[in-house]
């Protein structure tokens, strides 16, 4: 599992540019970023290589943030169905998927379905199915 840092910030002009500033600063390498937003708040997720120092930087700026596991998964080829394996299985196993994005492995260019989901035994179910589980990017 890996540890991802979420972000509550005001959907602003330059929210974005504030907050990377912040982790450029504190010499924090952001390996994954997702924002989704409402009307006024925006979720800002990161898997960044320092998550506990990102999270102090921010909160110090005056952010609201929290510290999260999330499970990573190599998805090892980038052809058409292999999400929808993933999923499949997922969802065969009765697992509530919360939320989900893409990334890419650095080193092997090979995409990386990054999850969240409330169900414990997630991560050795995928295990045990074959997946690859990533602990670090």
């Amino acid at each position: 599992m890996l540890h991802q840092v979420s972000i509550f910030a005001a959907n602003t002009k330059g929210a974005l540019s504030r907050i990377t500033s912040i982790l450029a600063r504190n010499d924090i390498n952001i390996y994954t970023m997702l924002a989704t937003d409402s009307a006024e708040f925006g979720i800002i997720r990161l898997i960044v290589d320092q998550s506990e120092k990102a999270s102090e930087a921010l909160e110090k700026e005056g952010y609201q943030c929290r510290v999260d596991l999330v499970l990573a998964v190599d998805m090892k080829s980038d052809k058409p169905g292999t999400l929808d394996h993933i999923l499949s299985d997922l969802q065969n196993a009765n697992v509530m998927i919360r939320y989900l994005y893409i990334s890419f492995d650095r080193q092997t260019s090979s995409p990386i379905a990054v999850f969240s989901t409330t169900e414990s035994e997630t991560e050795a179910f995928l295990k045990g199915k074959g997946y690859h589980l990533l602990d670090r990017f």
